[in-house]
């Protein structure tokens, strides 16, 4: 079942009757070949690891080790790795993962192993939920928010501008499937709308919009028909939302809704609470001189991952001041979870089998008001995950004029943005970004503050079973109290 288990007479020089537990070590991110070496191989032997049965890009292997500390790092296709979501230290020979491994009468000093991806076989881990879980007290938790709370309301959306950079606006006047097109080449999920008559921005281009022109066009009776498509404006589209937004998404909110903005001197607090209360992935940051308001400058997207960032750069060095930054994540109200046996969720975890078809992907994805969804098989095992981003992939070579939504899968909806540039939300190549229930909040705010991160999907280790899903506008909502 499993490979390459390390002998205990090899490198890891345990005296005669010495205890050694076996020990399973868990590389989750892929390659080809995947090794490990370590303090307990001495470092100069490579161990082979194996993928596991039914998820390639997860490998492990079994080694014995002797009671106390043990430093280890993967050889990954060539290149030495360390797991980022263990425990690490920088040594002489770079940064390396660290394991205490118990023995008698042995109790490690200093060291948290609750958030390992490493399953002691003597001693396998409880039900998480049974675990002894730090808890923070109502005080602590005040004091956190409110701290962070006061450092966003100090600091202003001026500070959000890159050094450098391009924000790219679209005519109203502008065919739709012209406009989709460049959003797709461009690589970016969404642009800001301007009228040339009316001398302002007056909204936002995104995925949405993209969804539901393509369900639309799906529709029998459409008044919108692909030929259309070649010349309909977004000016005209807009106008017609209203009537197909209260038939798919139930709301009936009057269109079009004034542009939700920002100025670059409004604080970071309002900032975020504006992008969370009209439920959009960003707004843009519009200066103007006048007192009208006339000539605007469009400077930047203000996203809740750029305040984010904000706040993790702040208190990078200062964590100790925000004791929740400690806390793990499955310890506080945080995101959606799959719920357990015999429990309810008021905030369900929609999931998608890659056989699904994209039609209903897309209905669900309106209907959960959610920006993406996990796909998994048929063990709940995480696959892949599908967003309102990856629509505008069937911009390429006009796709979306050649297929119907329910005919297409998931999986080859997918398939078609693969030859493309990396798509917005993926980080170091990598479109899935996971954590796992034992991570602190603090290093899933580090992750969640990469561009275009919207999510981190939460899975167990090993099997990659998703456990449940953290989205920015969770994160914001705890930390503001709302």
């Amino acid at each position: 079942m499993f490979s390459s288990t390390l002998d205990n007479s090899r490198g890891n020089s345990a005296a005669a009757g010495q205890v050694v537990t076996p020990t399973r070590f868990v590389w989750p991110y892929g390659g080809r070949r995947v090794y490990l070496s370590g303090s307990f191989t001495r470092w100069t032997e490579h161990v082979p690891m194996s993928p596991i049965e039914g998820c390639a890009t997860v490998f492990q292997v079994i080694c014995n080790l002797t009671p106390g500390y043990h430093q280890y790092k993967f050889f990954v296709d060539g290149e030495w790795r360390h797991d980022e979501h263990q425990p690490f230290v920088t040594a002489n020979g770079g940064v390396v993962n660290t394991i205490f491994i118990t023995g008698p009468d042995m109790v490690p000093t200093g060291f948290n192993s609750s958030n390992m991806d490493v399953d002691d076989f003597s001693q396998r881990a409880a039900d998480p939920s049974q675990e002894s879980i730090p808890r923070m007290s109502g005080g602590d938790l005040e004091m956190s928010r409110h701290r962070i709370s006061a450092l966003l309301s100090n600091r202003t959306a001026y500070e959000l501008l890159p050094e450098s950079g391009k924000v790219i606006a679209l005519d109203v006047n502008l065919p739709v499937k012209q406009a989709f097109h460049i959003l797709y080449e461009q690589g970016i999920p969404l642009a800001p709308l301007w009228d040339f008559g009316k001398g302002q921005f007056v909204g936002v281009l995104g995925p949405l919009d993209f969804i539901l022109i393509l369900k639309e066009l799906g529709t029998h009776g459409s008044n919108l028909t692909e030929e259309e498509l070649e010349t309909h404006t977004i000016a005209a589209w807009k106008e017609g939302k209203a009537h197909i937004s209260r038939q798919y998404d139930g709301i009936g909110r009057q269109y079009p809704r004034p542009l939700v903005q920002v100025g670059p001197y409004d604080n970071l607090k309002d900032v975020a609470l504006k992008i969370l209360q009209n439920k959009v992935a960003a707004v843009p940051v519009i200066y103007s001189s006048l007192q009208d308001g006339s000539y605007p400058q469009l400077l930047h997207l203000a996203s809740l991952s750029g305040i984010l960032k904000c706040i993790c750069r702040y208190f990078r060095h200062s964590s100790s001041s925000l004791p929740i930054l400690q806390q793990p994540i499955c310890s506080i109200p945080l995101g959606s979870w799959v719920p357990r046996i015999g429990e309810s969720s008021s905030k369900p975890l929609a999931t998608l089998r890659p056989n699904a078809s994209l039609g209903s992907a897309l209905s669900l994805l309106v209907q959960a008001q959610v920006s993406s969804i996990p796909v998994v098989d048929d063990n709940d095992s995480l696959i892949d995950i599908y967003s309102r981003s990856d629509i505008t992939a069937l911009a390429k070579d006009k796709a979306y004029a050649q297929i119907h939504l329910d005919d297409m899968t998931v999986h080859q909806a997918l398939q078609l943005g693969q030859d493309a540039s990396p798509p917005y939300g993926s980080l170091n190549g990598q479109r899935c970004q996971m954590c796992l229930r034992s991570d602190s909040l603090g290093k899933v705010m580090e992750r969640l503050a990469n561009p275009g991160v919207r999510r981190l999907v939460i899975v167990e280790a090993g099997s990659k079973r998703v456990e449940g899903i953290i989205s920015l506008s969770d994160v914001f909502r705890f930390l503001l109290g709302l």
